[in-house]
């Protein structure tokens, strides 16, 4: 085996430091055995070290690559950095399966940047000590700031590198010795803070800007600032969208008043935008809808080729806001036009296949989710949704292999918990799926669609006390959960209380009628005596599921 020894500490190379010495060891290696495997990850690869980026060849771009800075408006979320990781940890498991084991010691592990540390969590997790070993090196930090690129943190979504450097650059910055640099660092800083769910320093950030500066363009900014975090607090308890309204009023009139026009309609644009999100989240959709199709106006009115990215991102805005409004039809043309206008951005895809899938248009919709597993690093949501595709197309082997590969990539994405337990019930996996119950549960304690799995696999095993309490708990969280209220029919007829399982099947019909619950009433109005009322539940449910052998037999019995 061989060994390596690199340091961690983010005072080097900032963001992705020991990946970065990771990737100079093997990309030479593997460019000259393997260029195909280099090129399958560029991305990744170009991200983590970007020394390597002469010589790592680009296979995938998005529009943004091509554009000044300044309409990038697109910046990555906290989480691509673990789609980042992912792939990073695909590369060098396939990498050293076909060389040779690596051990590397890295030192000062505990100074490295959040994207190391989460790296070297997930090539623990994904590549194992088999091929390679990690080992914890010594400590000797290097004195002084972290490397300071703000460029490359706010490009690639580096938030917590940003938050970090921006606030200590702040503290050496006054406002008067370069106004332009401090306007920018507040506006980077703050949003970075927003996304590290740290939104108390971002709003002290924000009020000290309006004590400082009076430019109308940096303020129309940190007013619109102001109002995304009053919106998309973490904490919904602290979200506060009346109070948004009056912030994003504010940037609104300023941007209203610059003089240019072409300025005026981008930035106008942008802050109309936010207010839709302000609108929607005060329950108020068709206005919403009306201010994003008034920014789409002033953007195809004075912007010409300018700002595409800012086009597209109202264009699928507008898309979603139709969906929610009833019209699908509309809402796929928004989409491809989004798409269309860069084809290389992956999100999108995502976002269209969801509503392909919606609208029964199954291949359509796989064939989004498989663009987004080629455009973009590995896409837990994508592997998760083609899940959900196939377990509705029948292919429960299919759907179970995707959500195992949906929890390898992410082990905290609890929906794909709810999902795999469910399909582990189902085929009578009891034991596995009350594992993935409390692995979901140790993420989010008390979702209702775990509790009401956990009544399900407490039910199959005899643990009556128990699975009521389940059930109980999922309807507390959730009453129109309709499997928990099934359950607890289920539950009530195994122990001989017949008014309370037709009264539990009964709520859940109401909920969501299918024939396997008309047949499970059936089965407790025959039991309490009742033939005329099962026989009605059973001829609904052979018009619901005709040709069904088990209703069919039923009905001849009666």
């Amino acid at each position: 085996m061989k060994s390596i020894v690199l340091d961690a500490d983010r005072r080097i190379g900032g963001p992705y430091t020991l990946a970065a010495g990771l990737l100079h060891h093997l990309v030479p290696e593997a460019l000259e055995h393997r260029p195909e495997l280099v090129a399958a990850h560029d991305i990744e690869l170009r991200v983590a070290a970007p020394g390597l980026r002469e010589v790592v060849p680009v296979r995938r771009r998005s529009l943004a690559d091509e554009l000044p800075r300044a309409q990038r408006i697109l910046i990555p979320g906290v989480r691509r950095s673990l789609r980042i990781a992912n792939g990073l940890a695909e590369f060098v498991h396939e990498h050293l399966s076909r060389t040779a084991p690596l051990a590397v010691t890295v030192t000062n592990l505990a100074e490295a940047d959040h994207t190391d540390a989460e790296l070297v969590e997930v090539l623990r997790r994904r590549v194992g000590p088999g091929l390679l070993e990690i080992v914890e090196g010594p400590s000797a930090p290097r004195c002084g700031p972290p490397v300071a690129d703000f460029d490359r943190f706010r490009d690639e979504g580096f938030h917590h590198a940003m938050a970090e450097s921006g606030l200590e650059a702040l503290r050496g910055l006054a406002y008067e010795a370069d106004p332009e640099r401090w306007r920018l660092l507040v506006q980077r800083v703050a949003a970075a803070l927003e996304a590290v769910e740290r939104e108390d320093e971002a709003r002290e950030l924000y009020d000290r800007a309006r004590r400082e500066s009076t430019d109308p363009k940096h303020r129309a900014t940190i007013a619109y600032g102001t109002a995304m975090l009053l919106v998309r607090h973490h904490d919904p308890a602290r979200r506060d969208p009346d109070q948004a309204l009056a912030w994003i009023n504010e940037a609104v009139t300023i941007a209203g008043l610059l003089p240019d026009p072409r300025e005026r309609a981008f930035h106008l644009g942008f802050d109309l935008n936010g207010k839709a999100l302000v609108e929607l989240r005060r329950g108020r959709p068709e206005a919403a809808l009306e201010l994003v199709q008034q920014a789409i106006d002033l953007a195809e009115r004075h912007l010409g080729d300018e700002h595409p990215v800012h086009r597209l991102v109202l264009y699928a805005n507008r898309a979603q806001l139709l969906a929610g409004a009833g019209d699908p039809r509309q809402a796929l043309a928004d989409y491809t036009t989004a798409i269309g206008l860069d084809p290389g951005y992956p999100d999108y895809y995502l976002e269209r296949g969801n509503l392909l899938n919606q609208l029964g248009r199954r291949e359509e919709a796989r064939a989004d989710y498989e663009s987004v597993m080629r455009l973009s690093p590995p896409f837990p949501e994508a592997y998760y949704n083609r899940a959900e595709l196939r377990f509705a197309e029948g292919d429960v082997a299919g759907a179970r292999v995707d959500l195992d590969h949906t929890l390898e990539l992410d082990p905290e994405f609890v929906p794909a918990y709810v999902n795999r337990s469910g399909i582990l019930v189902a085929l009578g996996e009891h034991a596995a799926a009350r594992l993935d119950v409390e692995r979901g549960m140790r993420v989010e304690s008390r979702n209702p669609y775990l509790l009401c799995v956990l009544g399900q696999v407490e039910l199959a095993e005899g643990h009556h006390p128990e699975a009521r309490n389940a059930f109980d708990a999922a309807l507390e969280l959730a009453p129109e959960l309709a499997p928990a209220w099934a359950g607890r029919g289920e539950l009530a007829f195994e122990l001989g209380d017949h008014g309370s399982a037709a009264a539990d099947l009964t709520r859940a019909i109401k909920l969501g009628e299918t024939a396997e619950l008309l047949f499970n009433r059936s089965v407790v109005h025959r039991a309490a005596g009742r033939p005329e009322k099962a026989r009605e539940d059973l001829v609904r449910a052979a018009e619901l599921a005709p040709g069904d052998y088990e209703i069919s037999e039923a009905l001849a019995g009666l």
